[in-house]
This record gives C-alpha cells, structure tokens and sequence, in this order.
C-alpha cells in the first residue's frame, strides 16, 4: 500500500490518460500493482518518424486567424511564395487558427520566411508561426495496405457505376471490417484521407457521394475532396453533428447541384428557411436542391437598367449632373423598394455587391425598441463577438442582397426627408451618404416611423446608369421630431451637397492648417 500511495503521489496531470498505466485488483486481500508504458506512443511524442526513426523531421506550421481564409486560396498563396515546394499534411482548423505539418527541414525554414510577406484582400499581412513538431496522427494512425485494400472492397461494393454513386452512409458498420480489428471512422482524418483516396484513384468520375449517419462534426478531412474529386455534384450530410455552416465553408469549392443537410444541428440555427437557403447557397451559388427540395433557380435574368437609372446625355463632369444623376438613382431605387417587388432592384447592384445592417449598439437595455424584425441581420461589431455569424450576415453577391432586402418589411419612404451628401466622386467611383425617415407598412410595427442612414459605394455603368458596389444600411427608431415632420409635403424634393462653399479666407486658413498637419484637403 505504501508502494501505491507513493506512487499517486508522484502522478503528474501531465501524464496521458490513454498509456496503459493500471493498477489490478484481486481477491483474498492480495494487491497486485501493473505499471505498463505504450512506448510506441511515447515515442510518437516524442516526434520520431516510424519510418527512418529520425527525430525532429516533422514540423508544425500555423496561421493565427487563419480560419476566415478559403483553403485552397491559403495555401495556393503560401505556395506561390515559397521558394521551396512542399507537401502540406493533416490540413486543419483549431479555433481560430489554420494549422498543416511539413516533413522537411528545408520547407519549414522556408515557409517561415514567407511570415509577413503576404497581404489578404483587407491588406492584412499573413503570419506563419513554425516550429517542430511530433508525427501528425493522420500519419501515426495510416491505415495498412490490408486495412487499405479491404476499405476499397466495401467501397467497391457500394459504388453504383450506372449512376457515378458512392454510397458509404453508416461505413464504420460496414459487414466486411468485422473481421477486422480496424474502425473505419470518418470523422477521423486518418480514415477520410484514405477513402478520398481510394476515390481519386478508382472513382475519378464520381457525381454523388453519401455521406449519410457517419458521425460526422467537422469537415476538415473532407476538404481535400475539391482536388481529389472535383466531379461531385450531389452531396449528402444529413443525420450528422455538424453545428453550423461554417464547416460547409471548408468545401465550398465543390460546384455541388444538390445538397443534403438535414437533421444536422446546424439547420436549427437560422430562424427560417429563407435565411438558411441563403446562408447554404453562400457556399454553393449553383445549388438547384437542398434537403430534397427544389431551389428557386439563380437568377439570371439581367432588369432593364435604364428603369433603375435614365440615361442622362449631359456631361458627368458638372456638379449639377452629378446632383441630378444621384437623385434620379434614388428616387428610381426607392420606387422600386417600396413597390413591394424588391426582386427588381437586382439591376441596381454590381455582380460582387456587399450589403450590411446596422441597428444601434443598446447594453443595458433588455428591450431596446420594436426593431426586433430586424435583429436577426444585424452585424454590428459591439454586439457581435461569434465571426461565423460575422461572415454569414454580410451579403456578399447581388442575389443574397435582394434576397435580404426582400425579407425585410414593407415600407414607405418619404422622399422629402432625404438629406443626401456626396462625400467623393470620380470617374469610376461615386461615395454617397443618404439619411431620411420611412414607415413601416406590415407586421406587428406597422405603421412605425424609422430613420435610416445609407451609405452606398457605386460605379458608373453604361448609358449613365450606376451600379452599387457596397451598401451599408443604419436603422433607427425616429425621434418625436422627425416623426411630426415625416410626409408633412406630397412632393419629394431631396437636398444634396457636393461640398462645402469656402470663403477666401477660409481657403487660406484650410491651407496652413493643410501645411501644419499634414491631413487630405
């Protein structure tokens, strides 16, 4: 006994709960004590290769932040920048953080070279943090040849040629491993790598793959299914443990026509079905079919874009054309708006469009104001700490704009009330700020005042029109006073200044104050 307690004493919460250390008990009073170490494992951790037993060949590469970044996009990137080739192994996301692991020394210090040397499209530089490491578990736990060729047997089984399917729903049961002291289990990354390659290699063709009751909570290993089997059109994930679309991000790069979710917790996470079909073709902007239903088809039809905006025959360069062309743009775009067909401002919006809402940042107040329809669509910052919801509530294509807009309720814009303000121009590029007041037409605020502040990025089109670029909507409850004066007047006069009118002395004064500190005109 005095052997044991020494030894619970000497235990150390650093030690591994899986290394076969046991203490056996047995009857008569007789105490047996086994103490058994997995050296093998050991020396895993220690990071020795299984194959030519060197010690430190592995190393561990990871990108702070590197979640919010595509994949492929990533690592092409970091490729193309490297000044040696490497193989990335065990791709991965932890929290926040991308992480992969090289075998070669050389492609290590190489990659850590690259750190701060690349910009994403925000312009924020990429850090790469290296340092060594033990042998990646996809690595450790590589399925043997036999272990391989028996899973080729059961996909074999399951591959439907007539139709290019692959049906592996419930694998790890699969009658043919029972033999066998293996589990076949996708979750693990080990066990996805070799079924991906089995099918790039067997299956090179392959349209649907069912994916069905495996378990499944993360898609890391699956991401390698873009370059290992491009073909696939028809996915199922249903009856997983997938809890939000983000995971869906990692295989975006799939062109998928059809797509299974359900019975995934992540479907419980939208508060409708409008919202959800958003998020999903997010990923997949070709998506025909979710959960067996028919998706409404992209649209591809392009509105008459002179409805949105007249052509206007006089040059751009006066600011009273400028003043009329804004002004036309937005009465035409209100028209639309609260026509209650919002699928028509389509024409208004370039290709690549971005669209957010803002609803004011209140702390303290549990029950802030009846806006509550428009809570689920709010990306303000102070508010907002999850970044999955963060990239899901920026509409990023000119389809899930409207599709957003039109979810929103009906309203009535008084025009009057428009202050408009043209905050930079050029050739290519308009930046304007509107602010007015408008009321709700439906549900249970109809007839509430709101004020609103909306600021657009657009570029001029052909024949005079303009094409928003990026839209930032500010909603509001309106004041006492700006509700008394909403639609006072039936005829929509909008003001707009192009700019401030200085005095000489004002000129001269903007001019040291320019000289002294250095900021813009």
């Amino acid at each position: 006994m005095r052997g044991v307690q020494k030894y619970q004493v000497r235990h150390t919460p650093y030690t591994k709960g899986h290394d076969k250390r046991r203490v056996q008990w047995y009857n008569k009073g007789h105490l047996h004590v086994t103490l058994c170490s997995d050296r093998k494992h050991l020396r895993r951790e220690k990071g020795e290769n299984t194959q030519d037993r060197t010690l430190g060949s592995w190393f561990k590469i990871t990108i702070p932040y590197g979640r919010k970044y595509d994949k492929t996009w990533l690592m092409d990137t970091i490729q193309s920048h490297c000044s040696v080739p490497f193989t990335p192994v065990d791709f991965h996301y932890v929290q926040n953080r991308a992480r992969f692991f090289v075998q070669d020394t050389s492609a290590a210090s190489a990659l850590k070279n690259v750190s701060y040397k690349i910009c994403d499209e925000e312009n924020q530089k990429i850090v790469i943090f290296t340092s060594t490491s033990a042998v990646p578990y996809s690595v450790q736990d590589k399925l043997k040849p036999e272990e391989m060729e028996q899973l080729k047997l059961a996909m074999d089984k399951r591959y439907d040629v007539s139709h290019k399917a692959l049906d592996l729903h419930k694998l790890r049961f699969d009658p043919g491993f029972a033999h066998l002291d293996i589990e076949i289990i996708l979750n693990r990354r080990n066990c996805m790598t070799a079924t991906l390659q089995i099918i790039e290699k067997n299956f090179p063709e392959l349209l649907s793959l069912n994916l069905h009751n495996n378990r499944l909570y993360q898609l890391d290993g699956l991401s390698d299914i873009i370059q290992m089997a491009p073909t696939v059109k028809i996915l199922n994930l249903s009856k997983n443990e997938l809890k939000s679309s983000w995971e869906l991000g990692k295989i975006k790069g799939l062109k998928l026509e059809e797509l299974w979710l359900k019975d995934n917790p992540l479907c419980c996470t939208f508060p409708d079905q409008s919202t959800y079909i958003r998020a999903i073709r997010k990923c997949f902007p070709k998506l025909l079919r979710l959960d067996g239903q028919d998706l409404p088809p992209p649209t591809t039809v392009d509105i008459d874009r002179s409805y949105i905006s007249k052509p206007l025959k006089e040059s751009c360069k006066g600011s009273d054309v400028l003043k009329t062309r804004i002004l036309q743009f937005l009465q035409q775009y209100y028209l639309i708006y609260d026509s209650g067909d919002r699928q028509s401002l389509l024409g208004a919006y370039h290709d690549e469009a971005c669209f957010s809402l803002t609803l004011p940042f209140m702390q303290n107040d549990p029950d802030p104001s009846s806006l509550y329809e428009y809570f689920r669509d709010n990306r303000n910052m102070k508010n907002l700490k999850d970044p999955n919801l963060r990239f899901n509530l920026l509409k990023c294509t000119k389809y899930d704009i409207v599709s957003s807009l039109c979810v929103f309720p009906q309203t009535q814009h008084d025009l009057n009330s428009f202050l408009v303000d043209m905050l930079f121009h050029s050739e290519s590029l308009f930046f304007f700020c509107v602010n007015g007041v408008f009321r709700e037409g439906e549900g249970m605020s109809q007839g509430a005042f709101r004020a609103f502040t909306r600021t657009f990025i657009a570029t001029p089109g052909s024949n005079s029109s303009i094409f928003i670029v990026n839209d930032e909507l500010f909603v509001r409850d309106a004041t006492p006073i700006e509700t008394q004066s909403a639609f006072s007047t039936q005829v929509p006069t909008p003001s707009t200044s192009t700019g401030p009118v200085v005095s000489q002395e004002q000129q001269e004064m903007v001019r040291v104050s320019f000289n002294l500190s250095q900021m813009n005109l």
